[in-house]
């Protein structure tokens, strides 16, 4: 551990005394040299990954992809986490069900890592966390990321996706790269768009489940017309002046949920006389939400600036969304002992209702002294999430129990000051200016938990017919207690130098260093150097070598939840305690520390003349990742808790750093822009991702390593999720064509082999590759209004049906690590006025 921290810390030495080495020669330095050339006609030029101007995507020295506007409207989808899946193979977004708020924030991942391992931005600033924490069992568990469904695609221009580690540049979250959404700068026009659709799809089932002397048993298949969605958005550009603009933009969403569950198999009433209830053989056991929740949201986006004279320009973007969601957890039969016959005599399905409110306002400005561009900024953003916890009861109560609760909740917020100066300078030992950029960053958050109302958490005292006591609290999500409450901040400063220049012609060379102090952990020193070498217009190399780091998030240091368990009639208190936490210290908890990260890669860019191929290697070994522990519920942790003097504690779990992993993989994007006379104008792409990850240690600690058996604290679900969890490759093909009034967008992305984990080899599941084909047709009925029809998924692909084995309940006859979820075919319709 400690040979690796002074690897990294040489490779960031190294680089900073470079960057040093180069600032200096050039203050000594009166000649001019050439200057940049101009981005080349056609080309799109960049500002993520570099500091330079008109640098164009394909010059870069590190892989940056583009997703246009009009690439985002013509996806199927108005989620912008779901827009960018189908765009970009290397990413990817799951979308689990049945995990409590999950369902509501489903994070993506870049690359194969945790989803707080990719840094998101707005307008090159950083942008604000979601205050979830995923805590249940789906790819994520444990990191809390930004929410992109918080951003309309309507607001943006393009997105910018940087895969490759930039924590040096852009400070701690990208290791494994930067997603950077650039919004509309519009003066005048605007658009409307009215966007439904709804899934129509059929899924098999297993029917050869049949309870144990029941009579019931469930359907080969199941057809569902289901998840209808409406969108209406739109943007408006605005004058400012004579120079200034003013871009609103403004989108309402309602979704209703999908429904894939499977038909439940259990006995749902007790036994009347020894004889099954005649109701057996009539009840719907159609009784899960699973799959996409219902949502309803309404978000407002504003972007502006104006040019002030002097050379100084102002510029400020706000948001907001108001967001309402509903998904289940599982149904409760009627004889089900968490259930109170005379409140739900035939079952319930308990509901999860969060409502998320996001907000966002950044503002700054540039000016110039002398020949530096300077931009100073200040932003703050804030997620709060509370809980409703619907159709559930507290079984601890008894019949007086009520059936909906608030729980409580927990929220976010970011407060970001940057202050950058940019300047470029001729050096005649170098083929083109050096363009220096350094600034600093300091930024203060803060993470509070709060508690919900005293029945969604307390004990009643009821005990049931086996004479131990009923569980406490509200069904299915138990609300945060008074003592879980958290109001705790923290302020992080950091200070870093770019470098960037034509060390020759053909050689082009950046540097970077970052130095960052955190009140809560310490000191972080991240270094990146890169380099390309154009042989030819035709061909290039690039690579790079960096240290980078995440520092723990508020969320994971802060979170804590409690609920009662009852082991043999005595109530335990099962939590997720704080690292700090003395329960989790005597334990082996650690205050966290940062993430850190060695990455290579090595890429090639090549042009055989309007086509472009970018292959690029990369590797990334990330030392005491941050991950939630297994619950420790055993009984000799319990002895060991009650030892210590903690009595009544019945073990829980807490975060804690100490997991190590290599992931290798190449990415691959083929584009071709082809025109013909009579055809019209053709752009096709394919592209490809294949990543492989290895988890190469896991966490111990000296207090449980003491006991026999040993608790494990990541087990082999968790390591499998990691090294299997997600596509082992990733393939799309897709062909945009436009001829007059006529378009068309064709896709098919194939999805590699994933692996749904179980507790022991037994209960592992292979989920196949699977391809999914979307097509979408347009028609311009007028200059200003087009229409558009269209399919996700046209042949209406699903996932592997799991196992009996694996699904015990019928409920949920499919694996939420299925890379494409498992809704099927979606169907819509979309109207777009431009005005």
């Amino acid at each position: 551990m400690q040979r690796a921290r002074t690897e990294r810390t040489a490779v960031a030495l190294a680089i900073a005394a470079l960057c040093a080495g180069v600032a200096q020669a050039q203050e000594t330095t009166q000649a001019a040299a050439q200057s940049t050339p101009a981005a080349a006609d056609g080309a799109t030029v960049v500002v993520t990954g570099t500091r330079v101007a008109n640098r164009t995507a394909l010059d870069t020295t590190a892989p940056v992809d583009i997703i246009s506007a009009e690439t985002l409207r013509n996806a199927g989808s108005t989620e912008m986490n779901q827009a960018l899946a189908v765009a970009l193979p290397s990413l990817n977004f799951p979308r689990p069900s049945l995990t409590d708020g999950t369902d509501t924030i489903r994070p993506a991942t870049l690359r194969g890592m945790a989803p707080d391992q990719t840094l998101v931005l707005v307008n090159s600033k950083r942008r604000h966390a979601s205050s979830l924490v995923n805590v249940n069992g789906s790819i994520g568990r444990g990191s809390a990321a930004v929410d992109l469904n918080t951003i309309p695609t309507a607001i943006v221009k393009s997105v910018e996706v940087l895969r490759d580690g930039a924590a040096a540049q852009y400070g701690s979250d990208a290791i494994s790269g930067v997603v950077n959404l650039r919004l509309r700068t519009d003066r005048d026009g605007g658009e409307a768009s009215v966007v439904y659709g709804a899934r129509k799809s059929e899924y098999d089932l297993w029917n050869d489940v049949t309870p144990a002397g029941g009579t019931w048993s469930g359907p080969d298949s199941r057809k569902r017309t289901d998840g209808q969605t409406a969108t209406v958005s739109l943007w408006k550009g605005l004058a400012w002046g004579e120079s200034g603009f003013v871009t609103l933009a403004a989108e309402y969403r309602d979704q209703h949920r999908t429904e894939r569950g499977g038909y439940d198999v259990r006995q749902q009433y007790p036994r009347v006389n020894g004889a099954f209830d005649p109701r057996e053989n009539t009840i719907d056991r159609f009784n899960a939400w699973y799959g996409e929740p219902e949502m309803e949201q309404a978000t407002f986006f504003a972007n502006a600036g104006n040019n002030l004279g002097g050379g100084v320009k102002v510029y400020g973007w706000a948001s907001y969304q108001d967001r309402d969601a509903r998904s289940a957890g599982y149904f409760r039969p009627a004889q089900d002992a968490r259930n109170i016959i005379s409140i739900y005599p035939d079952g319930f399905l308990p509901i999860i209702a969060p409502t998320v409110k996001d907000f966002s306002m950044t503002g700054g400005v540039t000016w110039q002294i002398g020949d530096w561009d300077m931009d100073a900024s200040l932003g703050y953003g804030k997620n709060k999430m509370e809980y409703t916890i619907e159709n559930t009861l507290n079984r601890s109560l008894g019949p007086s129990s009520k059936t909906e609760f608030y729980a409580g909740g927990y929220s976010y917020d970011q407060t970001v000051f940057n202050l950058t100066g940019v300047k470029s300078i001729p050096m005649a030992a170098l083929s083109s200016p050096l363009n220096l950029a350094m600034g600093v960053e300091a930024r203060r958050e803060g993470y509070e938990l709060f508690a919900g109302e005293e029945q969604s958490y307390s004990f009643g005292g009821v005990l049931l017919p086996n004479g131990t006591p009923a569980a406490p609290g509200a069904q299915v999500f138990p609300g945060f207690r008074p003592a879980n409450e958290v109001d705790a901040h923290r302020n992080a400063v950091g200070a870093f130098i770019d470098l960037e220049a034509n060390l020759t012609p053909e050689l082009l060379a950046s540097a970077a260093v970052r130095a960052e102090r955190y009140s809560d952990f310490g000191n972080s020193l991240a270094g990146k150097l890169a380099l390309r070498y154009d042989f030819s217009r035709a061909f290039a190399l690039r690579g790079a070598i960096q240290n980078g780091f995440r520092a723990p998030s508020p969320q994971q240091q802060n979170f804590t939840s409690t609920s009662t368990n009852f082991i043999n009639g005595v109530p335990y208190e099962i939590t997720t305690f704080k690292p700090e936490d003395p329960v989790a210290v005597a334990l082996g908890a650690k205050p966290l520390d940062a993430e850190e990260s060695v990455n290579a890669s090595i890429g090639a860019v090549m042009r055989f003349g309007d086509v472009s191929v970018t292959v690029d290697a990369y590797r990334i070994d990330i030392d005491d990742r941050i991950i939630l522990s297994e619950n420790l519920t055993q009984a000799n942790v319990r002895d060991f808790i009650a030892r210590q003097g903690f009595i009544g504690v019945g073990g829980g779990r807490f975060f804690i750093n100490g997991v190590d992993t290599t992931t290798k993989g190449v990415d691959v994007v083929i584009n071709w822009p082809l025109n013909t006379a009579g055809s019209g104008r053709f752009d096709f792409t394919l592209a490809g991702n294949v990543t492989d990850t290895e988890v190469t240690r896991v966490p111990v600690t000296e207090q449980l390593s003491s006991l026999s058996p040993s608790p494990v604290l990541f087990d082999r679900l968790n390591v499998l999720s990691l090294e299997k969890g997600q596509p082992k490759n990733k393939v799309s093909a897709s062909v945009n064509w436009k001829l007059g009034q006529w378009g068309a967008t064709l896709r098919a992305t194939r999805y590699g082999e994933v692996l749904s984990p179980g507790t022991t080899a037994a209960f592992d599941f292979e989920l196949g590759a699977k391809t999914v084909v979307d097509l979408e047709g347009r028609f311009a009925v007028t200059p200003k209004l087009a229409l558009a029809l269209g399919a996700d998924n046209v042949f209406d692909q699903y996932p592997e049906t799991l196992p009996p084995a694996l699904n015990t309940t019928g409920n949920t006859p499919f694996s939420n690590y299925a890379p494409f979820g498992r809704s099927g075919r979606y169907i819509y319709a979309r109207a777009n006025y431009s005005f």
